[in-house]
């Protein structure tokens, strides 16, 4: 029997109230497992005055003590991260230690978050001009804050977003992917148990109404976006537009570049495990392969029985290594890419389009794919595919694989597989992609860096997390000042200068 979820506002669960729902599926058997109410604007909108109205007693409260709420937060998602780890694979598909190593990941934004006294510390100058003038710099917040996230990540990618967003003294409205909203609700109920004051943290579900609603909205300040770069570029131009300050991260087609002296073994084994993870539906997978030279054959030698022993299940199941894709809709649709690639006369070495398992007949699996021998001009290269798909296209020179690369219209990550530092150098030097791996396939940089891609892979100028993050979610405000001496100052019509 499907359950019916709700949203989460004000610090307790609201039912649906619009009439429109969705359904959430068990990737690996294709039941409807859940129904979750798709919010209208009216239910947008009383999110959005309930963070508004405990915003300025959240904003006013010491960083220290929002620290403490964070603090508190962190041990229930390590209490609860077998429990929350069950919610994703339930309704995303990705297996166990997947999904407890994308909330770690998350978790660590938490921990960031938590040092926020120390990060939103401003600068002071004393006597920056005579007469006893100071000048100082202070970071507040900007009130309601807006993230809208993907399916992929229903944990990980929230969790760059929000603890951020709060600890800086901000509200937040999140709307989670439809597919997968589960893991969102139970973080909010965390995060009230963590003395988070009511209306801070609220959850609205929905489709495209729930998102325009957000975009639209007056009295939202900022938004938050990961997802496909069309929808990256809306959100960024409807949001902007109204005067909203936007981050929209979109999509990748992430090369990792693998010189003829890297040890193979060693990019054989990356590539496995970047290409076909999270059966392939991470921003950061690696999509094609690049090899240079004389490396093509060695790599391919490798690669192709790799791929073909894939242990393809359930992400319950301990031995899969790769689960089902999320719905099956977009399993058609990386179908109909592994079709194009065969039209457009790619080498098909592993076809993973025949894979049945027993058991879970109706569930949405394909098999890890292989193409050989492709081209800058085919689809299959061009296109985010968004599965378990690795292209490889082979390249002549370091120059021309570099090339490749920065070439392309996502810039999101790239890495590089050799033992030559002044290759590795070079390539970190010159690639214009906003995270770059050295002998690392999948870049994605500590809590304490930022995320972000260059391009058409990020809308917007601040990445996310991080001290960026902290920059996004915070407005510089500069004082100068001056007290009272005595000695009256004439009116000065020039620009005044500090002497």
């Amino acid at each position: 029997m499907a359950t019916t979820l709700h949203h989460y506002v004000n610090g307790e669960r609201v039912p649906g109230r619009s009439g429109r729902m969705g359904e959430i599926f068990n990737p690996a058997t294709g039941e409807v497992t859940a129904r979750v109410p798709f919010a209208g604007t009216p239910e947008v909108d009383g999110a959005v005055k309930a963070a508004q109205a405990a915003f300025p007693a959240w904003a006013e409260t010491p960083p220290l003590s929002r620290a403490r709420v964070l603090f508190k937060f962190r041990e229930l998602l390590l209490a609860n991260l077998d429990a929350i780890a069950r919610i994703v694979t339930a309704e995303h598909g990705k297996t166990i230690p997947d999904a407890k190593g994308s909330i770690t990941r998350g978790l660590e934004v938490v921990e960031f978050a938590c040092g926020i006294p120390q990060l939103l510390k401003g600068e002071f100058t004393e006597s920056v001009g005579s007469g006893g003038i100071d000048a100082w710099s202070m970071r507040q917040p900007l009130g309601v804050c807006a993230g809208i996230t993907p399916f992929n990540f229903p944990a990980m990618v929230p969790l760059w977003m929000f603890p951020v967003a709060i600890a800086c003294g901000n509200t937040f409205v999140l709307k989670p992917s439809e597919r997968d909203p589960s893991t969102a609700l139970r973080m909010a109920e965390l995060l009230t148990e963590a003395g988070l004051p009511d209306g801070v943290f609220n959850v609205v579900n929905g489709d495209k109404e729930a998102v325009d609603a957000l975009l639209h909205h007056p009295d939202v300040a900022a938004v938050s976006f990961v997802g496909s770069t069309a929808i990256a570029e809306y959100v960024y131009k409807t949001a902007a537009s109204a005067g909203k300050r936007v981050q929209a991260l979109g999509g990748a087609k992430n090369h990792m570049v693998v010189m003829p002296d890297a040890d193979m073994d060693q990019a054989a084994e990356a590539l496995i495990g970047a290409a076909y993870g999270s059966a392939g539906e991470r921003c950061m997978a690696v999509s094609v392969a690049v090899a240079v030279g004389s490396a093509a054959e060695p790599l391919l030698e490798r690669l192709e029985p790799r791929v073909r022993a894939l242990k393809v299940g359930p992400g319950t199941d301990p031995e899969s290594e790769m689960g089902p894709l999320v719905t099956r809709q977009h399993l058609e649709k990386v179908r109909g890419y592994i079709d194009h690639g065969v039209a457009e006369g790619a080498e098909l070495r592993v076809d993973g389009r025949g894979l049945k398992l027993q058991g879970y007949e109706n569930g949405f699996f394909i098999g890890g794919t292989l193409f050989d021998h492709v081209t800058r001009q085919m689809k299959i290269y061009r296109d985010e595919i968004f599965g378990p798909v690795l292209s490889v296209v082979r390249a002549g020179s370091f120059d021309e694989a570099l090339g490749l690369a920065n070439d392309h219209e996502y810039g999101n990550g790239a890495a590089i597989f050799t033992r030559d530092g002044d290759a590795a150098r070079t390539f970190v030097s010159r690639a214009k992609i906003g995270m770059v791996g050295v002998n690392v396939p999948i870049p994605v940089p500590m809590a304490f860096h930022s995320f972000g891609g260059w391009k058409r892979s990020l809308f917007g100028d601040h990445y996310v997390h991080g001290p960026e993050g902290v920059r996004f979610y915070t407005h510089l405000k500069t004082v100068t000042s001056r007290w009272p001496t005595g000695i009256r100052s004439k009116a000065e019509f020039a620009m005044p200068t500090m002497r």
